[in-house]
C-alpha cells in the first residue's frame, strides 16, 4: 500500500492534519454551531420544488454569476442592516464562506504575501491561508478575548499584511468587535481587511454589523454564511459584500460555474422563505443568555457572546470534562484557549441534557 509519504506532496503540507470537528452518533450534538432548527414541511416541499424546477435543465452549466442569487443576498443585507445600501454588484457567493475566504486568499494573498489574525479565533483562517501559499501571523486578543482597537493597530503596523482577518462575532470566544476597532484596522492596514461575520444575525441589538463601513472603504470585506441563522448549512453557501472592484477580483480566480445550480435554487428559496428561517433566531439567542447566565452562576468563568455558542472554564483538565459529557451522550467541542470549551446553542431539551450533564461530570 502507498502511503501518504510515498507521493510527492507539497512540503510545506507535510505533517498537517485535516480540519474536522468529531462527528460522532450522540443524543445531543453540540459541537458545530448549527441551528437546531429544521425546515418545516412547508418549507421542504418548497425546496423540493425548486429542485425539480431546475431538474430538467441539469444538462446545461448554471448562471456563472448567480446573478438572481447575488440580488436576493442583496435584499436581505439591506433589511438586516438598512444602511448597508447594497446591490447585487456588491454582492458575490460560493459554496460556504470557507470557499469564500479561500478566493480572497488567491486573489490577495499567495506566496511571498501575508495574512494575519487574532487569536483564539476561526482555526480555518489560517489553515486556508497556509494551503493558499500566503504566511500567516498570528497576533493575539485581549484578554477577554475583546481587541482594543491600540492593539490590534499595533500589529497591523508591524507586520504591514496584506490581508488583516477579523471575526465578529467572534469564533470560538462569541465576542463581538467595536466598530471603533474595525475602523482603526480599516485606517491602518495597506491591504484588505476582512470582517467574518458568520454569526451575525445571532448579534445582540446593540451589536452593530460592519456593513455599514462598507461605503468609504474599498478594501473591506464583509462575509456571511447561510450556514447558522439560516439553518441551511448542508447547502453549503457563503457570500460577501464589498466594493465592486472586489467582485471584480475574484471574478479572476473563481472556478467556472462553481456554484450548482441546485445551490443556487435551494439558497434563493431559503431566503424567499427568511421570516421562518430566521423565526428561530430570538429563542436561540435567549437559550444562548440564559446559558451565559446559568454557567456563571454555576461558578464558570463565561465569555461574553453575540452567537450562537458559549465558550465556558476553566478547566485544568478539560479532556477529562468533554470526555464526561460525551459519556452522557452530551458531544461539545475542545476549541479555543486549552483550559475552555464550547457549546453551541441547541434548543430548549438540548440545553436541559448540557446542563445536567455538566452538572454530573464536575
Amino acid at each position: 500500500m502507498t502511503s501518504l509519504d510515498d507521493l510527492p506532496l507539497r512540503d510545506d503540507l507535510r505533517g498537517r492534519a485535516p480540519y474536522g470537528a468529531p462527528q460522532l452518533d450522540v443524543p445531543y450534538a453540540l459541537n458545530t454551531n448549527e441551528n437546531p432548527y429544521p425546515p418545516s414541511g412547508r418549507l421542504v416541499k418548497a425546496l423540493g420544488e425548486a429542485v425539480m424546477d431546475v431538474a430538467g435543465t441539469l444538462n446545461r452549466y448554471p448562471d456563472r454569476d448567480a446573478a438572481a442569487l447575488r440580488a436576493d443576498l442583496a435584499a436581505f443585507l439591506n433589511t438586516d442592516t438598512p444602511a448597508a445600501g447594497l446591490t447585487a454588484g456588491r454582492v458575490w457567493a460560493a459554496n460556504g464562506s470557507n470557499e469564500i475566504i479561500q478566493q480572497i486568499l488567491q486573489a490577495f494573498g499567495g506566496p511571498g504575501r501575508t495574512a494575519l489574525g487574532f487569536e483564539p479565533s476561526y482555526s480555518m483562517h489560517p489553515i486556508i491561508t497556509a494551503v493558499s501559499g500566503t504566511r500567516w501571523v498570528d497576533a493575539s486578543r485581549d484578554e477577554d478575548f475583546g481587541l482594543e482597537p491600540e492593539r490590534a493597530v499595533a500589529a497591523v503596523e508591524e507586520h504591514r499584511p496584506d490581508v488583516v482577518f477579523l471575526t465578529s462575532p467572534n469564533n470560538p470566544t462569541g465576542t463581538a468587535l467595536p466598530p471603533a476597532a474595525i475602523e482603526a484596522v480599516l485606517a491602518a492596514a495597506p491591504g484588505m481587511v476582512v470582517v467574518d461575520e458568520a454569526y451575525a444575525e445571532f448579534r445582540r441589538a446593540e451589536t452593530p454589523s460592519a456593513l455599514t463601513l462598507l461605503d468609504g472603504h474599498p478594501r473591506l470585506i464583509v462575509t456571511r454564511t447561510m450556514s447558522k441563522a439560516f439553518a441551511m448549512a448542508g447547502a453549503r453557501l457563503g457570500y460577501l459584500a464589498a466594493d465592486p472592484a472586489v467582485i471584480e477580483a475574484l471574478l479572476l480566480v473563481r472556478l467556472p460555474y462553481h456554484l450548482s445550480a441546485v445551490t443556487q435554487a435551494v439558497a434563493r428559496t431559503a431566503l424567499a422563505h427568511g421570516e421562518e428561517l430566521l423565526g428561530g433566531v430570538g429563542a436561540l439567542r435567549r437559550e444562548r443568555d440564559e446559558t451565559v447566565a446559568w454557567l456563571r452562576g454555576e461558578g464558570f468563568r463565561v465569555a461574553d457572546s453575540d452567537a450562537n455558542f458559549v465558550l465556558f472554564g476553566t478547566f485544568p483538565d478539560r479532556r477529562a470534562v468533554w470526555e464526561g459529557l460525551l459519556g452522557r451522550g452530551v458531544l461539545i467541542r475542545e476549541v479555543g484557549p486549552p483550559e475552555w470549551l464550547r457549546v453551541s446553542v441547541g434548543a430548549p431539551d438540548e440545553m436541559a441534557a448540557f446542563r445536567t450533564a455538566l452538572k454530573e461530570s464536575l
